[in-house]
């Protein structure tokens, strides 16, 4: 009789592998659909930057402010009879070298 009960366990336990471990069983499951989240996740953030350079390149087709912008931040380009001043802020004073 207990020889019968070990061998009905060792079967459950032969059954149960392939369900858990096996090739389209749970553990494999529960990992690609971890998998499927991250990969939403980056979709998301790639949609946002998509959209963000969509409408940039919509700006620079249709509109001369953004190539305008471009021009006096990129490149330091002023308009004809504009006067341009730089304001720079102060550095850090400067540690004085010991007299010898």
């Amino acid at each position: 009789m207990r020889a019968l009960a070990l061998v009905l366990g060792a079967l459950i336990v032969l059954i149960q592998y392939p369900l858990w471990f096996g090739k389209g069983g749970w553990m494999r499951v529960w990992d690609i659909d971890r998998q499927v989240i991250a990969q939403r996740e980056n979709n998301r953030k790639f949609q946002t930057r998509n959209r963000a350079l969509d409408a940039e390149v919509r700006d620079l087709k249709q509109g001369t402010d953004a190539v305008e912008e471009r021009a006096r931040y990129e490149l330091g380009m002023v308009k004809q009879d504009e006067i341009f001043f730089q304001v720079l802020q102060p550095t850090a004073a400067l540690p004085e070298k010991a007299v010898k």
